[in-house]
């Protein structure tokens, strides 16, 4: 029976992911190839789940980071990520995830880099190798879409079906939400360019 690896990171104080590995970025960065290679192996992990942390990233170095989940990724596997969506048509919530934050240098928004579109989200990890499954988004016109995902393989918390903002039918606080999933590699076939 295979090892089945699932791990959160950039996770904070919250477990909403109780079997699953919990890291910081201090331990495990995803910048930082030099801090994975000790705890895992190559093609060992099942699933990498990031609420709110590549936007904490430039694009290129989320594309760095995808690049280095995908390597560690079992085919397959996958990395759920969820982001402030730049397309929300709320200027409250535009202005709490804009980049640099609202506030002082501890607001947690202080250090975002980016706030991705679904279509540079799906950008950066297609370019890294991945699949891009689109669950919760906002288009171009600022309008919600959702399909049902499986809060087992990965809970987010700021999505529209369990923040506790988004009540009695009014959606006060979104994320863009995908599954990068690393695609079950047939015979002969290599992962991108590094």
């Amino acid at each position: 029976m295979t090892e089945d690896l699932r791990i959160v990171v950039g996770a904070g104080a919250v477990c909403n992911n109780p079997d699953w590995i919990h890291t910081q970025e201090e331990e495990l960065s995803l910048l930082n190839r030099e801090q994975w290679a000790p705890r895992f192996r190559e093609g060992s992990i099942t699933a990498i789940l990031a609420e709110h942390v590549w936007e904490h990233l430039t694009y290129d170095e989320g594309v760095q980071a995808a690049r280095l989940c995908y390597d560690y990724l079992k085919p397959g596997g996958y990395i759920r990520c969820a982001v402030p969506d730049r397309w929300f048509p709320n200027d409250d919530y535009q202005r709490t995830v804009q980049v640099g934050g609202p506030g002082p240098k501890e607001h947690p928004a202080a250090s975002h880099k980016i706030v991705h579109t679904c279509r540079s989200l799906q950008s950066l990890f297609a370019s890294a190798g991945f699949e891009v499954e689109l669950l919760e988004y906002c288009d171009e016109s600022g309008r919600f879409h959702a399909r049902d995902w499986d809060e087992t393989k990965g809970f987010i918390y700021r999505t529209r079906r369990f923040d506790h903002r988004n009540r009695d039918g009014a959606l006060r606080f979104v994320s863009l939400l995908v599954d990068a999933v690393k695609p079950e590699s047939p015979a002969g076939w290599s992962s991108p360019q590094r």
